[in-house]
């Protein structure tokens, strides 16, 4: 058994009446503090009849109204703002593609707050002032790279603000500076294996002892694969902009897992079509309470990820909640002939057969009926000009396809390199039928 460390130990290993008891405290003052300055909460807030005095512990949270992505478009830029613009020193916004951004704002100890959560993270990576982190999320108004950044001082760790892209340069200072931590995507950490193994290196020639990625979902195939290529362990790490960004939860060396930061983010589980707060254990979609940020204190915001919550105890010593990865999504999950169908389950697929992480899934409607074509990237070793063998790996693929997802789609073996590589969040999905309704 490894001898566990943590960035803050009081609380990460407070017992569940200790994390109550701050939880309590804190609703009441945080509820308070929205009602009398966020005008569209109160709103809602009146709507339903509910009044800060009605919450007096951590279950009267389920009396409060939902947040969904719709409010924040609908209050953008500043109609969920909690304080003063002069207080404030910061925003970030997410990097949604549909309608207008979400932006959230910081006071100085909104930062602090979202920092040191993130050192926990780092800590329980086995992060420490001895440690060279290379942190390749994106900088700017993307959450990735400030967030591990301010976590990766907090430590002390020697800090590469590389950000995304320029993977000749990341490899270079990975290999001149010693790198032991390496922050990015699991997409981008899978590329930078690759990339190494094309200049010849071997998994053993880095010095990196532990990845910490999150930004997009990714499977246990996948992980085992990263770890793998780079000789690492890999960890997950969890966040949404509207929450702060990465950090909200993170893995421990058990990794069955993310400790959700409970003494700064209260989660529920609901039924996504009722509202109705699920017990412990149910799947259902994540909803999340920022307990003590002051510039954008969203209460009970619906994250639309679907995931379980778990108590059991941790071998790490930590008592907060886990929460599994996201099992994908409430809202964005693809409807494909009356089928769900998430990505997760095509990646799953392909690695448990032998095939690279590499693919794009194209959705499109033909004579009124859906289409589903993955285009599956073939690794040096597998390509073959004879066009026999390639219909029939494709043939085998499309069975094992079809048994997982309950629809058959069309599996296209494209060489190696073809499919685009993505320094940010991989775009594993293009959903074309959006652009004939």
């Amino acid at each position: 058994m490894e001898e566990q460390h943590y960035y803050q130990p009081e609380i990460e290993t407070a017992s569940r009446e200790k994390i109550v008891e701050i939880q309590n405290e804190k609703i009441k003052k945080q509820v308070k503090h929205v009602y009398e300055n966020v005008e569209y909460y109160r709103k809602l807030m009146d709507e339903k009849g509910v009044k800060p005095e009605d919450i007096q512990t951590i279950d009267d949270i389920k009396k409060l109204p939902f947040l969904t992505k719709a409010d924040l478009r609908e209050a953008y830029p500043y109609g969920l703002l909690g304080t003063d613009l002069k207080n404030c020193v910061r925003i970030q916004s997410t990097s949604g593609t549909t309608g207008k951004r979400v932006v959230a704002f910081y006071t100085q100890a909104d930062i602090e707050l979202w920092e040191e959560c993130c050192a926990r993270a780092i800590v329980a990576a086995g992060g420490t002032k001895d440690d060279v982190c290379q942190v390749c999320y994106g900088y700017g108004l993307f959450t990735g790279g400030p967030g591990l950044n301010g976590g990766s001082h907090k430590v002390g760790c020697l800090t590469l603000p590389m950000s995304s892209g320029n993977t000749e340069r990341q490899i270079q200072f990975m290999m001149d500076l010693k790198s032991t931590i390496l922050c990015c995507t699991p997409s981008y950490a899978a590329y930078i294996g690759e990339s190494l193994a094309d200049a010849g290196y071997k998994p053993e020639d880095n010095h990196l002892k532990a990845g910490i990625f999150g930004a997009e979902p990714w499977t246990e195939e996948m992980r085992r694969n990263i770890e793998k290529s780079l000789g690492i362990k890999a960890y997950d790490i969890y966040g949404l902009t509207e929450t702060s960004g990465p950090g909200v939860s993170f893995e421990c060396s058990e990794q069955t897992g993310m400790h959700i930061n409970e003494d700064h983010f209260y989660a529920e589980i609901i039924d996504p079509d009722t509202g109705e707060v699920l017990p412990e254990g149910s799947k259902g979609e994540l909803v999340f309470t920022s307990l003590d940020k002051e510039a954008f204190p969203l209460l009970r915001y619906r994250t639309r990820d679907i995931c379980v919550l778990t108590r059991k105890k941790c071998s790490c010593g930590r008592t907060h909640v886990k929460m599994c990865k996201p099992m994908g999504r409430s809202d964005d999950m693809l409807i494909v002939r009356g089928v769900n169908v998430f990505p997760s389950q095509i990646e799953t697929v392909l690695l448990n057969e032998g095939y690279t992480p590499n693919y794009q899934i194209i959705v499109d409607r033909a004579n009124n009926t859906d289409t589903i074509d993955i285009n599956v990237e073939l690794s040096p070793e597998q390509f073959s000009d004879k066009v026999s063998e390639t219909q029939a790996k494709e043939k085998a693929l499309e069975g094992a396809m079809r048994t997982m997802l309950g629809i058959g789609p069309k599996v296209h073996l494209v060489p190696p390199k073809s499919v685009v590589r993505s320094e940010g969040k991989a775009v594993r999905v293009i959903d074309k039928r959006k652009l004939h309704d």
